[in-house]
């Protein structure tokens, strides 16, 4: 292993990148894939509270009494949509991302194939 060619320790190199982008558009996904169902739980209790209920919305570290529950209802579903816009383009940029590692994984095994075919003396 140690007589790897410049261009294979390139292609490892880039292998192990494209990991650790996966790794960090996963999580990174993820973290808006539970914002947007705590938001959509949030809508639905809203939805369903009656017209006189009192309601509250988080500013920060406090809570404060909400005016309007149609102008609230209206921010979380903007919210929401906004959440799940990025959600749908993390998730399309670690699809891509997850292609492009099974491709340079392919590569890398051809490479090292290709090099131990080398090294084997034929038994011809």
């Amino acid at each position: 292993m140690e007589n790897i060619s410049p261009k294979l320790q390139n292609m490892i190199a880039q292998y192990q990148e494209l990991a650790q982008r996966i790794q960090t558009f996963a999580t990174q996904r993820y973290a808006f894939e539970v914002q947007s169902k705590e938001l959509e739980r949030a809508i639905q209790e809203l939805e369903n509270s009656k017209e006189d209920a009192i309601i509250y919305r988080s500013a920060g570290n406090l809570l404060i009494q909400a005016k309007d529950k149609g102008a609230l209802l209206a921010e979380l579903k903007e919210q929401k949509e906004t959440i799940d816009v990025r959600a749908s383009s993390f998730e399309r940029q670690e699809k891509q991302l997850r292609e492009r590692h099974a491709s340079l994984q392919k590569q890398i095994q051809e490479e090292l194939g290709g090099a131990s075919e080398k090294e084997e003396p034929s038994a011809g």
